[in-house]
């Protein structure tokens, strides 16, 4: 909730106030309705449930977890009518629940609590995801991520709000657990803003592929650093085996879709608005 009222924050000052970035045009109330606030309430799905996965499960073990996430954006979007199931997706989709099935079997300690908060963010994940592209597809209207933190992050906030005020605001009257660092706070938030930021960038200057290939590159830092950081994380050799066939399905999905997208675009053309499925990472 914190970060999302900071990132609305920062994005009036930069866009309203300083002016150093221009929100792009074509938003109307009814668009807002429509595809902002359901893309907003699923992204505060995905962090309240997704952060409440690591008070019982390792960051590495949650990390191998949403590797599974490929698997429910296909599911949902051939539901929703954006994807056809095939013999090579189906392949595909079958490798990395294969691989997460397998990095849950060597889990030593498992715990299902966690395990169950930890896909209920993946789906809303995979929701937002879906969203967007209906967002996209449907309502033709393409914004940079800078812009849509704009537009989603007042509404995440509040979607976050009203379950803090009646489930953990009264523990924290309770507990009296009131007091923050808020200078870790502060540097916290900004460091989510600048994920953000680093994602646009990275799109903008060079390609989707990019930043596909050093989302998997970042997934495998995650896991074998808080292995090295965190006494709770305790990999076995399943663990990083099913890892590794996980990973080597969602990077088979990852061409898969590069591919199909090339046949759509024009590589003469430049782009210069980011397709807002490009920015999936940005959560995390």
């Amino acid at each position: 909730m914190l970060h999302m009222i900071f990132s609305s924050v920062l994005c009036f000052v930069l866009t309203k106030v300083l002016k150093i970035i221009k929100v792009e045009e074509g938003m109307t109330l009814d668009i807002y309705i429509s595809s902002v606030i359901p893309i907003g309430a699923m992204f505060a799905m995905t962090l309240w449930l997704g952060n409440t996965a690591y008070l019982y499960i390792s960051v590495a073990f949650a990390q191998m977890l949403k590797a599974i996430m490929p698997v429910a954006v296909f599911i949902l979007g051939v539901f929703a009518g954006l994807e056809i199931m095939s013999g090579k997706m189906l392949l595909i989709m079958l490798v990395i629940s294969f691989g997460v099935l397998v990095a849950s079997y060597g889990e030593i300690d498992i715990n299902w609590i966690g395990v169950v908060y930890q896909m209920g963010g993946v789906v809303g994940e995979a929701l937002r995801l879906i969203f967007m592209e209906i967002f996209v597809k449907r309502k033709g209207l393409k914004l940079n991520p800078i812009s849509m933190m704009y537009y989603v992050s007042p509404c995440s906030a509040l979607c976050l709000l009203i379950p803090w005020i009646f489930l953990e605001k009264p523990r924290m009257d309770e507990q009296g657990t009131w007091s923050f660092k808020l200078l870790v706070l502060i540097l916290n938030s900004l460091c989510t803003f600048a994920l953000n930021l680093s994602v646009f960038l990275v799109i903008s200057h060079t390609s989707a592929l990019t930043i596909r290939v050093a989302g998997v590159v970042k997934d495998w830092v995650v896991v074998l650093v808080s292995a090295l950081l965190f006494a709770d994380t305790k990999l076995t050799l399943i663990n990083l085996f099913g890892y590794a066939v996980a990973i080597a399905g969602v990077a088979a999905y990852n061409n898969h879709k590069l591919k199909k997208e090339a046949s759509r675009v024009n590589p003469g053309e430049p782009n210069q608005s980011v397709p807002l499925v490009s920015s999936s990472s940005s959560n995390e």
